[in-house]
């Protein structure tokens, strides 16, 4: 069985979530600046009337904050108790990976299962693919 993932890059480093999960995905726009806001939270973004809040997948992942780039994408994700968002840099697309191309999180990550679903490889790069839900609810 294969499984279809959405891979972007931050930091020039592939990553990628289960494409289910993935709405949209638009150009960077001016977010909604939240005074007092948490950490894990950058601002909200009006999409059309709707308000989604915009997480720091960069703090997530361990990296330095940066301002958000005009060239830079924000990928809206649909979780089943809500919507978020995140910003990266670039989007490469679509990939489709059978259980064999993939290593699971566990064998791997070992106590990382928590929100690393696994590990796959395009053109000798390592993809880590993030449970998008798990990796924002372990904040």
């Amino acid at each position: 069985m294969a499984n279809d993932y959405f891979v972007f890059k931050i930091e020039n480093r592939r990553y990628a979530v289960t494409l289910s999960v993935v709405e949209k995905v638009i150009r960077a726009v001016e977010l909604i600046s939240l005074p007092d806001a948490p950490e894990m939270v950058i601002g909200l973004l009006n999409m059309r009337g709707r308000i989604i809040p915009v997480i720091n997948i960069r703090r997530q992942f361990h990296l330095p904050n940066r301002e958000i780039d005009v060239n830079d994408r924000i990928i809206i994700c649909r979780l089943p108790s809500h919507t978020i968002a995140f910003v990266a840099e670039t989007v490469d697309g679509i990939v489709t990976f059978s259980q064999d191309e993939m290593d699971e999180g566990n064998r791997i990550f070992p106590n990382m299962e928590d929100h690393i679903e696994g590990v796959g490889k395009i053109d000798n790069e390592t993809i880590i693919i993030y449970d998008i839900q798990k990796l924002f609810l372990q904040t």
